[in-house]
C-alpha cells in the first residue's frame, strides 16, 4: 500500500478545447502508463462523440507512477473531469475526492467561461491550484497576457505559471515535478477506522456488471469484503478490487488517499448515485461524507420514432442507455399527433443533445424530438404544491395561484465588438444585468435568465452573433414566480398538444405569430381553408389562413347565362364548407420537427 505523503490526487481545470486531455495524453505518456504502441489521442475519452466533439462527458481516473528529481517514487492519481456545465454536479465530486488541481488555459486564447465557473469550483474544494499555459508553441500565444488574465479575473498569482505545450511535448517534466513539490498529499486518512470511501463515478460493463470508481478516505476496501452504501441502503460483497493505470488493473486492496474501481455484481448504474458514502457492512461509519445531493434533471423533452413500428426498439435502447447513465429519466407518453413515445429528462441541453446522438448512432434509429421544456413548479389554489414537466398536462387556470419557472445566473465573455449585439440579446430573453467588466479588450458580462428562454437555441444565436468568440456558462439559481400563461396551438379548429407551451404573458403575442407563420409554410394546402391560430385560453391572439386548392368548375361553361357560372361556385363553396367540416388535417412529421426548432429564426 502506498504511504499517504507519497499519494497525489489531481484533477484537471480547462475550457473545452483548451488542452486538457492531450496534457493527460503526454502526463500518461510521459510516466510510462501506456507504450507508445498503445497511445492514440485523446485516450480517456473513450466514446466516440467524446473523441469527435473533443469534450469529456464522463469522468475518467488513471494512476501513474512518477520517479521525482529527488529520487522518490510517487503515485499521481489524475481524475479527467467534463468540463461542460450540465455535469458539474459530477466536477464537484471528482474535485471533493482531490487535494489540488491543474489550472490549464490556452496561451492564446485566454480565460473563458468555463474555466472560470470550474476554477471557482476547484476554490470552493480549498484546492491548491498551479496555473499551466498550453499552447505557448502557438504564433497567436500571448503568454504575459494571459497571466495578467488570470490574476486579474480568477485572483490567483500566474507569476510561476508553467508554459508548456502539450502537442510537442514542451514542458511536461515540469508539470509533473509540480504536481509533486506544489500539490498536497491527501490530508488526512486513517488505515485503522472503519471503512469511508466516496463514490467518484460509475459505469457500465457488459461482462463486469456495473465498475465503481471510488477515492479510500479511511479504512481499507479488499476483495470478499461486504459493503454498504450509506444513501442507496444497499449491501454488496467486492468480486474485486483494482485501479486504472490506464488499463484496469487488480490490487489486493485500497487504502486511504488512494483511488481505484471495485466490481461488486451490481446490476445497474442507477443503484450507485454520484457522493454516496460506502462503508463496512460489520463496522459501519458513523456519519456519511458531506457534499451528497440527488442529481434532478433541468430540461425535459418528448422522443418519437419516425416509424412507429421502432417504439419497441427505442424502449430497449432507452433501458441499454440507462444502464450507463443513471441521470437519465424516461416515462412513456402518447401524442395525438407523433404517437407512442417517451417523455425524458436530461442534467441540461449538451446532455440531451448527446443522449439523442447515441440513441441514432448506436441503436440506428430516426427520432422526433419535441421542444425542449423545463420543470415548472405550481402552487394551486387549495395550497398543494405540484411539478410541471410537460405544458400539455397543465391543469385548469382557475386552480393555479402560482407558477415559478427556474432562473439561472449566465456569464458570458466575449470580444468588444459583439457586446451590444450579446446585451440585446439577453435583454430580448427577459434578462436582469447583474454586472458588465472589462479584462485587456474582453468584456465579462454577469445576467440572470429564465431558463424557460435558453432552451431553445440561445447557445446557437450566441455563438452566430458573435462569430463564435463568445463563451457561456451557467448555473440554476432556483424558481421565480412570473406571469406565465399556456399558449396552445390549433390547426382547424383542433389544438396540436405536441406544440403547447408556456410563455411569459407579455411575450405569447410574438412567439404565437411566429409559430403561426412558421406552420403557415409548413403545411400542405387542402382543399379547403386551414386556420392556424395561437390561442391563451378562450382567446386568440394570433391568426394565419392556408389558403384552399381551387379546382376551375366553370371551365365546362362556353358562354350562356352567367346564373349558370354562379349556380356550379355555390355549389363548389357549399361542398368546401362540408370538407372543412369533417376534414382532417393531417401534420406532417417534417413540419412538426421545423416548427419545434423555431425560435428566433
Amino acid at each position: 500500500m502506498t504511504p499517504r505523503d507519497k499519494i497525489r490526487n489531481f484533477s484537471i481545470v480547462a475550457h473545452i478545447d483548451h488542452g486538457k486531455s492531450t496534457l493527460a495524453d503526454r502526463l500518461i505518456q510521459v510516466t510510462g502508463g501506456l507504450t507508445d504502441r498503445e497511445m492514440r489521442e485523446q485516450v480517456l475519452d473513450s466514446m466516440d462523440i467524446e473523441q469527435e466533439r473533443g469534450i469529456t462527458i464522463k469522468a475518467q481516473t488513471v494512476r501513474l507512477n512518477y520517479t521525482a528529481k529527488d529520487g522518490e517514487t510517487y503515485v499521481l492519481n489524475l481524475m479527467d473531469t467534463p468540463g461542460h456545465v450540465d455535469f458539474s454536479y459530477e466536477v464537484s465530486r471528482c474535485l471533493a475526492a482531490c487535494e489540488g488541481s491543474l489550472l490549464v488555459v490556452d496561451a492564446s486564447q485566454g480565460v473563458e467561461a468555463q474555466t472560470l465557473a470550474n476554477v471557482y469550483q476547484a476554490i470552493e474544494q480549498d484546492h491548491e491550484i498551479v496555473p499551466v499555459l498550453n499552447k505557448i508553441d502557438l504564433p497567436a500565444a500571448e503568454p504575459d497576457r494571459v497571466k495578467e488574465q488570470i490574476e486579474d479575473i480568477i485572483g490567483l498569482d500566474a507569476s510561476d505559471a508553467i508554459m508548456t505545450s502539450a502537442k510537442n511535448n514542451i514542458g511536461i517534466e515540469d508539470v509533473l515535478e509540480a504536481i509533486v513539490t506544489r500539490l498536497p498529499p491527501p490530508h488526512e486518512g486513517d488505515r485503522d477506522k472503519p471503512l469511508k470511501a466516496s463514490l467518484i463515478d460509475a459505469y457500465y460493463d457488459p461482462y463486469l456488471g456495473v465498475v465503481v470508481i471510488v477515492r479510500i478516505v479511511d479504512g481499507v476496501m479488499k476483495k470478499k469484503q461486504k459493503i454498504r452504501m450509506m444513501r442507496a441502503k444497499s449491501t454488496y460483497e467486492i468480486d474485486k478490487v483494482g485501479i486504472f493505470g490506464p488499463k484496469p488493473t487488480d490490487v489486493d486492496e485500497l487504502g486511504p488517499g488512494e483511488v481505484g474501481f471495485f466490481v461488486a455484481s451490481i446490476k445497474e448504474v442507477a443503484d450507485t448515485a454520484v457522493g454516496d458514502t460506502i462503508t463496512d457492512e460489520k463496522n459501519q461509519a458513523t456519519t456519511p461524507l458531506p457534499g451528497y445531493k440527488e442529481v434532478v434533471p433541468m430540461v425535459f423533452c418528448g422522443l418519437f420514432p419516425v416509424d412507429a413500428g421502432d417504439f419497441d426498439d427505442l424502449r430497449a435502447a432507452m433501458s441499454k442507455l440507462r444502464l450507463n447513465d443513471a441521470s437519465f429519466t424516461w416515462e412513456m407518453e402518447t401524442s395525438a399527433a407523433l404517437g407512442m413515445g417517451f417523455r425524458c429528462g436530461f442534467l441540461g441541453l449538451l446532455h440531451l443533445e448527446i443522449i439523442q446522438e447515441r440513441l441514432s448512432r448506436e441503436f440506428d434509429l430516426d427520432l422526433i424530438a419535441t421542444a425542449p421544456s423545463v420543470v415548472y413548479e405550481m402552487t394551486m389554489t387549495d395550497g398543494t404544491e405540484l411539478e410541471l414537466h410537460n405544458p400539455a398536462d397543465m391543469p385548469d387556470v382557475v386552480r393555479i395561484s402560482e407558477i415559478r419557472e427556474p432562473w439561472i445566473n449566465a456569464t458570458i465573455y466575449t470580444p468588444d465588438d459583439y457586446l451590444g449585439a450579446i446585451l440585446q440579446l439577453c435583454q430580448d430573453r427577459r434578462g436582469i444585468q447583474k454586472e458588465l467588466s472589462y479584462v485587456g479588450g474582453r468584456a465579462m458580462v454577469k445576467y440572470e435568465l429564465p431558463l424557460n428562454e435558453i432552451v431553445f437555441d440561445f447557445y446557437d444565436r450566441l455563438k452566430s452573433i458573435s462569430k463564435g468568440y463568445a463563451s457561456f456558462d451557467y448555473e440554476i439559481i432556483g424558481h421565480r414566480a412570473e406571469n406565465l400563461v399556456k399558449m396552445q396551438i390549433l390547426v382547424n379548429d383542433e389544438p396540436v398538444d405536441a406544440l403547447s407551451m408556456l410563455v411569459h404573458r407579455d411575450r405569447a403575442e410574438g412567439r404565437g405569430r411566429q409559430m403561426c407563420e412558421r406552420l403557415k409554410d409548413l403545411i400542405p394546402r387542402q382543399m379547403f381553408k386551414i386556420p392556424i391560430q395561437a390561442a391563451i385560453g378562450g382567446r386568440v391572439i394570433a391568426r394565419e389562413t392556408i389558403s384552399a386548392l381551387r379546382k376551375d368548375v366553370t371551365s365546362k361553361c362556353y358562354g350562356g347565362d352567367a346564373t349558370r357560372k354562379r349556380k356550379l361556385l355555390e355549389k363548389q363553396k357549399a361542398g368546401k364548407q362540408r370538407m372543412r367540416q369533417f376534414g382532417k388535417v393531417e401534420i406532417p412529421q417534417e413540419a412538426f420537427v421545423a416548427a419545434l426548432r423555431m425560435d428566433d429564426d
